[in-house]
């Protein structure tokens, strides 16, 4: 018959890919819910209130409309839903992908039971799938994985923050108008079942059996595969424990499918007494605490609580006596494993005859050690008790007691096992690929040992007084031929006919007195010695790596690991040289990555790669957590030193009295620096002893291990520093996986707001915004400087900027130029908002602006009566400019900011590096006369779409300060009606609040009633500038025929000065020519 997993096997590569596929889900289920955006929860009082509307559970689809015309009522809440999408589209159709897949699963596991039913697959039925080995684990596996998936999406991602989520994935995409959508399906199987992972929450009536029942699975399947987890040992662990005691330990993974499985019957758990006493005898004599995938522990006392015959069942397991034998049981165990364990340890003990003579005793060993630690981490584990439940605190202080429970020692004889496992497996696996050359040497030796002898017997060979015998040289070389035709391909054979051999040996010694010639005795003890090596040597067998991996299994300790991750550290701190048994702990954990991937494998599933990475890489993760207590010591120690040498040593002058040296020696301090500079070496050669070892199947280097964590200490230092510092006192969001900044390995770490901002870059912006405000501050350009507006004190200058950059450096300077420009974007967006949504649909206003532009068409043209028309407009359009007024400030300010960022920038990069900066410039200008030859001639070479050229020049120049940031585009725009009019009208209305003087040109005229002149030509210049050019060149006209208009009238009117708003446009229009470095002739035009 066709081997079940066989690639031409249809059945079995159908079932074989479901189950593989199982794996991959769960792992992304996993990965997943590191990653649900806290806003889903609806934790804290302001985001309830902030995002209560826009986030709904299932509620949501008996009234759509409903809450969709309540959104559709407030603009602002349109606003933030259009905000909100864009930031969470992304997450959340990951998200519904992993819902998905798993509604997918069960649908093709239905498939799969209807195809074995009617016949598709030929000669195959359920019971002949279940009688082969392969189909029995392949089906028990595909409903066990159905069940953790189910279980897995309750515990880590829970049913309100699921409908929510389900919810606004509906709302957001075009799932809602697919045909093929099977969204209700995935609804139903993952509406809120009430549980909550929280301790201390009740847990709902009939969960999870009604929650395992929303898509129905054949009965008879659940009921054959319940049958054959009960009776059979499906993985043949049997084998590998072969003492009674460890049946338990042996049969674990199954005992958890098992648990898993008998929700989809529920009845037996319920009614069927004989059953659960059978399943409870078999599997559960000696343990209530389990592990049912990938570490995630189940106590079974309070899962079962809910199930008459499952708890009556359980109870004899619960009996004081038994808990109190199984916990004094382990603990005698591991009294005696741990001296045993030091002793095989000690150095040179484990020798290969050694080994290879005693086998079955370290093999016992080894079960012994991974059978008492597994009880005893599982037993005593935090989570595996809920400290609200009364019965499972005695049952914890019970065991505890009565297996004098000590974490340190259950540590310990976990590192111990570890490296002793490692040891044990790295000199088999060097024996393995040893063993056929090494078999045929010790054969070859032994041959010609007895040919050797047969020369000495002939008389021939010179060897002290040894008589010619010729039945003796012919029998040696008849035994030389023996030798050398055993055959190393039939071991069985070649053992047999070996240990014969031996014993003829002995015997040819005794009968022909062949003691009295020692050269012969040694002769023949060394071919005996010679066969005895190679009868050891056949039985390397690869079975014996095959138990320690089975038995060394530590998939159960995934998550309770980390309770030990205090103990670990303490124990690095004190002796660092810890580290290489930490690594074998590391690689006996990392074996765990075995139990899921085993089937992605098997069915060269793309999923291989992904799920290895994200199990490694969680390993890694945790790796470096429990390693990050090296740079953590480094720097306790060397923060001790600094305080020294600033505060405690005084600095030796260059000349000194000769009674004072005592007082500067100061022996006991620079001891004391001594010892504390020794111990960070030592902290540096613990790590560095780790070597690079490979972690599931990301590789760990200990120097890139030490930097990462240096890095991440010197960041969270750094940044706790600067989060204290910069606090100052006057009255779209990325996520972190989105940002290209934020690193797993060396995050920046997040503190408490303090304040609106995220952090001090934030702080120190928001500050520097406050005391150059607009409204408070006169800014004159030609001295760069900021002055008070009432007192005309000197608030700030470009000084400020370098002193800046000496203290955050060049990155904190061109970061702080970043977010300046994203708040740019920010207020540009919400200006364009408050344009399109208010100003343009006030009807009053409109017909102002309406008549208007009939009144200065041609624009070429004068306008008549011009100081009415242009008062008349200006009054009735009052009330909008306050907003306008303080958007469009804000823009100039924060473009003033950038521009002296840039100034410092560039200043700092010519000076520190002349050749980079020149070498900056000068692609830059050859990149720009490459694109205007490209427009001018299509034909010539232009930088295509995937080419980031552009986009990391521009980073390049930015950084130094190579760049007018009043020429950028911060956002795109669509045509707006009336806005030269509308700017033009904007411009008039606040020349009335600035006058001219020769010495400052452009000042505030009067501080109650604030405009700083060089914020609001550059804001307005930003503005114009998101737009197409044509809008700017009517705005220029319009002030054109403004200055015109006004000047017309002066004169027809004889009045000698010129008006005060016309000095203030022809201002307005030098400083604007200044500004976009435009030829003076577009201003005279």
């Amino acid at each position: 018959m066709v081997d079940f997993l066989a690639e031409n096997n249809l059945c079995g590569q159908a079932v074989l890919r479901i189950v593989s596929r199982g794996n991959a889900i769960i792992a992304e289920l996993l990965r997943l819910s590191e990653f649900i955006p806290a806003v889903f929860r609806l934790k804290d009082k302001s985001d309830q209130q902030k995002y209560g509307d826009i986030i709904s559970d299932f509620s949501y689809f008996k009234g759509p409309e409903y809450y969709e015309s309540k959104l559709e009522a407030k603009p602002e809440l349109q606003d933030l839903d259009e905000e909100f999408r864009e930031n969470n589209i992304e997450i959340l159709s990951r998200f519904y992908l992993a819902f998905e897949s798993v509604h997918k699963y069960t649908v093709d596991l239905i498939r799969y039971l209807d195809d074995l039913h009617e016949g598709v697959y030929i000669q195959q039925t359920l019971e002949t799938v279940l009688l082969n080995e392969d189909g029995k684990q392949l089906l028990c596996e595909a409903l066990y994985l159905y069940g953790v998936m189910l279980l897995v999406i309750d515990q880590k991602i829970e049913g309100e923050v699921r409908e929510r989520m389900l919810v606004s994935y509906y709302r957001y995409s075009a799932a809602r108008s697919s045909a093929d959508s099977n969204l209700d399906d995935i609804c139903k199987l993952l509406r809120s079942t009430g549980y909550s992972s929280q301790a201390g929450a009740k847990r709902p009536a009939n969960y999870p059996e009604s929650y395992f029942q929303r898509v129905p699975i054949s009965p008879t399947f659940v009921s054959m595969v319940i049958g054959r987890l009960r009776s059979d040992d499906i993985y043949n662990q049997v084998s590998a424990y072969p003492l009674p005691e460890h049946r338990s330990t042996a049969l674990a993974n199954q005992a958890a499918m098992l648990y898993v499985c008998l929700y989809f019957t529920p009845s037996i758990l319920h009614t069927q007494q004989a059953k659960m006493r059978e399943i409870v005898d078999k599997y559960f004599p000696d343990n209530w605490v389990i592990s049912i995938y990938m570490g995630i522990t189940v106590n079974l006392v309070e899962a079962w609580e809910p199930y008459k015959a499952a708890k009556i069942a359980l109870n004899y397991t619960l009996d004081t006596a038994n808990i109190r034998e199984q916990a004094s049981r382990y603990s005698a165990s591991v009294d005696s494993l741990r001296p045993q364990i030091h002793q095989l340890l000690k150095e040179g003990f484990l020798r290969e005859e050694i080994v290879l003579d005693n086998i079955p005793k370290l093999l016992n060993c080894l079960r012994d050690c991974n059978v008492a630690i597994r009880w005893l981490m599982l037993h005593t584990a935090e989570s595996a008790y809920d400290p609200n439940n009364k019965r499972l605190r005695q049952i914890k202080d019970q065991v505890i007691a009565d297996s004098k429970y000590n974490p340190k020692i259950l540590f310990q004889l976990l590192l111990d096992t570890a490296q002793f496992e490692f040891t044990l497996k790295e000199m088999f696996k060097q024996m393995l690929s040893e063993k056929q050359p090494k078999w045929e040497s010790y054969r070859t030796e032994g041959s010609e040992r007895m040919t050797e002898l047969a020369e000495v017997f002939s008389g021939v060979k010179p060897l002290t007084r040894v008589e010619k015998n010729e039945n003796l040289q012919a029998w040696f070389r008849e035994i030389s031929k023996q030798i050398q035709s055993l055959n190393y391909e039939d071991s069985t054979a070649a053992g047999r006919k070996t240990v014969q051999l031996i014993q003829a040996l002995v015997e040819v010694q005794e009968f022909h007195q062949l003691e009295s010639n020692l050269q012969v005795c040694q002769f023949l003890a060394d071919t005996r010695k010679f066969l005895h090596q190679m009868i050891r040597t056949i039985n390397i067998k690869e079975e014996v790596l095959i138990t320690m991996q089975i038995v060394g299994d530590l998939s159960y300790a995934w998550q309770i690991i980390d309770s030990f991750t205090s103990i670990m550290q303490e124990s690095i701190r004190v002796n660092p040289s810890m580290v290489t048994k930490l690594r074998a702990t590391f690689l006996k954990l990392a074996s765990a990555l075995d139990l899921p991937l085993l089937r992605i494998n098997q069915a060269n599933s793309p999923d291989l790669l992904s799920v290895s990475q994200f199990y490694s890489g969680e390993l890694v993760a945790y790796v470096r957590k429990v390693l990050q207590i090296i740079p953590e010591s480094m720097f306790t120690s060397l923060a001790k030193i600094i305080k020294l040498q600033i505060h405690d040593i005084m600095e030796v002058p260059t000349r000194l009295d000769k009674d004072k040296l005592k007082d500067f020696a100061q022996l006991g301090a620079r001891y004391e620096v001594a010892k504390l500079t020794h111990a960070i070496s030592i902290f540096t050669e613990g790590i560095l002893m780790m070597k690079t070892t490979l972690v599931g199947i990301i590789k760990v280097d200990p120097k890139q291990l030490l930097e990462d964590g240096i890095r991440k200490e010197l960041v969270r230092r750094v940044a706790y520093a600067l989060h204290k510092g910069l606090i100052f006192n006057p009255k779209a969001k990325i996520q972190d996986w989105q940002s290209v900044y934020q690193s797993t390995h060396i995050p920046i770490p997040k503190f408490p707001s303090v304040d609106e901002s995220a952090t001090f870059i934030g702080r120190l912006c928001r500050e520097i915004l406050r005391i150059t405000d607009p409204k408070v501050t006169c800014y004159i350009d030609q001295l760069n400087t900021w002055y008070d507006l009432k007192n005309h004190q000197e608030v700030t200058n470009n000084r400020l900027f370098s002193e800046i950059q000496d203290t955050l450096g060049t990155f904190g300077l061109n970061g702080l130029d970043r977010l300046l420009c994203f708040m740019i974007v920010k207020e540009l967006q919400n200006f364009l908002n408050v344009l399109q949504k208010t100003i343009l649909r006030d009807k009053a206003v409109v017909d102002v602006f309406k008549a208007m532009l009939s009144a200065v068409n041609p624009v070429k043209g004068i306008v008549g009566n011009a100081s009415k028309v242009y008062a008349s407009a200006v009054a009735k359009t009052q009330k909008i400019w306050g907003p306008y007024l303080e958007s469009i400030m804000k823009v100039g300010q924060m473009q003033i900011l950038r521009q002296q960022i840039a100034n410092q920038l560039n200043y700092s990069c010519r000076f520190d590096s002349k050749h980079l900066a020149a070498a900056l410039e000068n692609l830059n200008k050859s990149l720009l006369a490459d694109i205007e030859a490209h427009y001018q001639d299509p034909s010539l070479p232009y930088p295509k779409e995937d080419n980031n050229l552009l986009y990391e020049i521009t980073a390049s120049l930015e950084a130094a300060g190579i760049h007018n940031p009043l020429n950028k585009i911060y956002i795109t725009t669509k045509r707006l009606p009336y806005f030269p009019i509308v700017n033009f009208l904007f411009v008039i209305t606040q020349l009335p609040k600035v006058q001219y003087s020769k010495n400052q040109g452009m000042t505030c005229r009067k501080a109650t009633d604030p405009v700083d002149w060089p914020p609001l030509v550059m804001g307005l210049l930003t503005l114009l500038k998101q737009f197409h050019s044509r809008y700017t060149e009517q705005f220029l006209a319009l002030i054109g025929q403004f200055i015109r208009s006004v000047m017309e009238q002066c004169t027809s009117q004889k009045i000698p000065d010129m008006p005060s708003d016309v000095v203030g446009a022809l201002m307005f229009l030098e400083d604007y020519v200044r500004y976009t470095k435009l030829p003076r002739k577009v201003g005279l035009n």
